[in-house]
C-alpha cells in the first residue's frame, strides 16, 4: 500500500525534470533542518555530511542569521534592489572589508554577479579576456567550474560536458593538475614546456583558472609549490590568475580562503556557496582593482546581489571570523575527520585519503563501491555523496559547526557502512 510519504514523492517523479540528481540518492521528503541534521516527513533525522555541497558551512538555520533575516523581512527591508545602494549591502561590504580583506592585507573590489558559482566564473573568464585581449583560458584536468557554457568549457568531467549537447566548448586549453599523471610526473614542468614552446599549439592565455582543492574532481589538493608555480607562470605569460574558491572557500579547508597561506595573490576570485552564510543564493567575483575595467552595466543580471544574503553573510562574518576561535575549531575537527577516514581506508585494500581541512574523503578505487557505501550510510541515517572522475571518492562535507558528538556519530555510521559493504563484497567473492 502506498504511504503518505510515497504519495508526496510521486509529484516529483510526475512533474520534476529528469535533471534532478541528489534526490535520487536520498529518496525522502525533507521538512526540517537544524545545525547538522535534516528531518524527513516521516519523522526520521539524518546527519548531514553533504551540507548543500558546501553551501552550508555554518549549518542549517543558524539562529543568529535566522534572527537577523527575520528582523530585516518584518521591518520591510529591501528584498530586491538590482545593484542599487542599500543598507544591507553596505553592511555586508563593510564587514567583508574590515573582517576579511584588511586583516589579510588583501585589496579587492567586489562584483555582484548572478546568484550561483557558475555566474561568478563566467564573469571572471569574461573579464580576463577583456583585460588581456586574449581568448584562451588554461583549465585543469578534473576541474569543475560550473554548468553554463563558458564555465562548462573549463570543466573537465565528460558526463557534465555531454550535457551541453553537440555544441563546441571552445577557447579553453587543458593542462594536468598536480599529480594527474602519477606521482613521478611533474605537471608544472609539462605546463611550462607547453607554454614556452611556440609550436605547442597552445595560444597565449588570458588566464589560468584553478581550484586549490578540486571538490567535484575527487578532492585533489594542490600543494603550495604547485600553486606558486601556476601563479608564476601566469605572470610570466601575461595571464591573469583565477582561483576558484567557490567550494573550497569560506573556511572549508581551514582558513577563510583556501589559498591564503600559500603566498599567492590571485587576480580574480570567484566566490559562492557558503558566501551567504545561510545557504541563500549569493555569488560574487573579487577583482584586483587594476583589473576592474568594466563599464556600467557591461556585465549585469537581474539577480546580481541577493539582499537577504547580504544580511546573513554579514552576520556570518561577524559571528565566525572576527577572531581565530572558529578557525581553530575547524583545525580540530579536520584532525578528527582524518583520523576517522583513516579507519575507513584501513578496511578497504588500496584505499587512500584525499583533500585537506574539512574537505576530505576516501578514494576507494571504485565508483560502484563508493556508491554502495554512501547508500548504506543513508540507510543508517547519514547523508553523504561521492566525487571524482568515476565517483570513486566518498566525500565528507559536513558543516564546519557540527557538534563533536554528532560529527563522531556520523563518522561511525560511515565506518559501519563501509564495513557492511566490504563484508558483503568479500562474502560474494568467496
Amino acid at each position: 500500500m502506498p504511504t503518505e510519504q510515497s504519495a508526496d514523492l510521486a509529484i516529483f517523479e510526475r512533474r520534476e525534470s529528469e535533471a534532478r540528481s541528489y534526490c535520487r540518492s536520498f529518496p525522502k521528503s525533507f521538512v526540517k533542518a537544524k545545525g547538522a541534521e535534516l528531518t524527513t516527513a516521516d519523522g526520521r533525522t539524518y546527519i548531514d555530511f553533504l551540507a548543500g555541497c558546501s553551501s552550508l558551512n555554518y549549518g542549517h538555520n543558524d539562529p543568529d542569521m535566522q534572527a537577523a533575516l527575520i528582523e530585516h523581512i518584518t521591518a520591510d527591508g529591501i528584498t530586491h534592489g538590482l545593484d542599487m545602494h542599500s543598507d544591507a549591502k553596505a553592511g555586508f561590504l563593510t564587514a567583508f572589508e574590515e573582517i576579511i580583506l584588511k586583516p589579510r592585507g588583501m585589496d579587492y573590489k567586489v562584483m555582484m554577479t548572478g546568484p550561483t558559482g557558475t555566474n561568478a566564473v563566467e564573469a571572471a573568464m569574461k573579464l580576463a579576456r577583456k583585460v588581456t585581449g586574449r581568448r584562451n583560458i588554461i583549465a585543469f584536468t578534473n576541474g569543475f567550474h560550473g554548468m553554463t557554457m563558458g564555465a562548462l568549457a573549463a570543466t573537465g568531467n565528460a558526463g557534465k560536458r555531454t550535457g551541453a549537447g553537440p555544441v563546441s566548448l571552445n577557447d579553453v586549453s587543458r593542462m594536468p593538475y598536480e599529480g594527474a599523471f602519477g606521482e613521478g610526473v611533474d605537471s608544472l614542468h609539462i605546463i611550462a614546456e607547453m607554454l614556452s614552446n611556440p609550436s605547442s599549439g597552445i595560444d597565449a592565455p588570458a588566464a589560468f583558472i584553478i581550484e586549490p582543492v578540486q571538490g567535484e574532481g575527487g578532492l585533489n589538493a594542490a600543494s603550495t609549490a604547485f600553486m606558486q608555480g601556476i601563479a608564476r607562470l601566469a605572470k610570466e605569460h601575461g595571464a591573469l590568475l583565477i582561483v576558484d574558491d567557490i567550494q573550497a572557500g569560506c573556511g572549508r579547508t581551514g582558513t577563510f580562503f583556501s589559498f591564503e597561506e600559500m603566498g599567492i595573490e590571485p587576480d580574480l576570485i570567484p566566490m559562492a556557496k557558503s558566501f551567504s552564510g545561510m545557504g541563500l543564493p549569493f555569488a560574487a567575483l573579487l577583482i584586483r582593482p587594476e583589473h576592474d575595467i568594466w563599464g556600467p552595466a557591461e556585465h549585469n543580471g537581474t539577480f546580481r546581489g541577493n539582499t537577504h544574503a547580504f544580511v546573513t553573510a554579514r552576520v556570518a562574518l561577524e559571528k565566525f571570523w572576527k577572531d581565530d576561535v572558529f578557525q581553530k575549531s575547524i583545525a580540530a575537527k579536520s584532525a578528527m575527520l582524518r583520523e576517522g577516514l583513516q579507519l575507513i581506508a584501513n578496511e578497504i585494500p588500496g584505499a587512500r585519503l584525499k583533500g585537506r581541512g574539512m574537505m576530505q574523503g576516501v578514494d576507494v578505487g571504485s565508483g560502484t563501491l563508493a556508491g554502495e557505501i554512501c547508500a548504506r550510510a543513508f540507510e543508517k541515517g547519514l547523508i553523504i555523496e561521492t566525487s571524482g572522475a568515476s565517483d570513486e571518492v566518498v566525500k565528507v562535507l559536513a558543516p564546519l559547526t557540527t557538534p563533536e558528538a554528532t560529527f563522531r556519530k556520523g563518522l561511525n555510521i560511515l565506518l559501519d557502512a563501509a564495513r557492511d559493504v566490504t563484508a558483503t563484497t568479500r562474502f560474494a567473492a568467496e
